[in-house]
């Protein structure tokens, strides 16, 4: 089922006239498993993190709540591209669902946040991503999105059919942890290398927000009226 909802979703991109830019594709590996840890800003950025691999001609398989897999329409999508449903109470069996399937040379998504992130930064990481690529010696790749949070995120209406929105998807150089490694240290330096790349593609974005009730997308930091990310932690507790 993934070649035709490959299909669509170029068909509904060039539609929508989108400005898509994807750079750093080289680091996705032609073959043989890896792990790619992307931000998450929308609920769509599986297509786009998944888009980025295509260059490499790669299909993604990507740990996505179990919830979704129960969605009427959702489900019988996610399991036909054979994505991997993880029960936050039963964590174990998807974890060993995606060592399975990087051991038999396929490329997993983790979304190492767990959750979109509203203030449009980077949250603080699960392990899961590093433990994966470190258990079966498969290269970790950084993946950052942009402009994905304008078509439809977390607290915000769906607004689906924007015409002539950029994305920016970029990859970054491939991390290698093995056994030895101390996860925390390559947790915490696979999340510092993700800040510096969404902060140059935020940078470098080529659009701006229509006027003041359009700042919503962007971080506060480039003077967007998204939360801090000392707020939603405040929020959280």
């Amino acid at each position: 089922m993934y070649p035709p909802v490959i299909a669509f979703a170029k068909t509904m991109f060039r539609a929508l006239n989108m400005k898509i830019t994807i750079l750093g594709e080289e680091h996705v590996p032609a073959s043989g498993g890896a792990v790619i840890a992307c931000n998450h800003i929308s609920y769509l950025d599986f297509i786009f993190c998944g888009l980025g691999a295509r260059q490499s001609r790669r299909l993604v398989r990507f740990m996505a709540k179990e919830s979704i897999f129960r969605n009427r329409i959702g489900g019988p999508l996610m399991r036909g591209m054979h994505h991997i449903p993880v029960d936050r109470d039963a964590g174990m069996a998807s974890y060993k669902a995606a060592l399975a399937a990087l051991k038999a040379g396929e490329v997993v998504g983790v979304f190492p946040e767990a959750t979109i992130d509203r203030s449009f930064t980077i949250k603080d990481f699960k392990s899961g991503a590093v433990r994966l690529a470190a258990a079966t010696g498969t290269p970790l790749v950084p993946m950052v999105l942009w402009g994905t949070q304008r078509f439809w995120t977390k607290g915000r209406p769906r607004d689906l059919t924007q015409r002539g929105v950029a994305i920016t998807i970029r990859m970054g150089e491939p991390l290698h942890p093995t056994r030895k490694d101390n996860g925390d240290t390559v947790s915490a330096e696979l999340r510092s290398r993700m800040k510096t790349m969404l902060v140059e593609v935020q940078r470098g974005y080529p659009q701006k927000p229509a006027g003041p009730d359009d700042l919503w997308w962007l971080p506060a930091h480039l003077g967007g009226t998204a939360p801090e990310p000392e707020v939603l932690e405040a929020e959280a507790q």
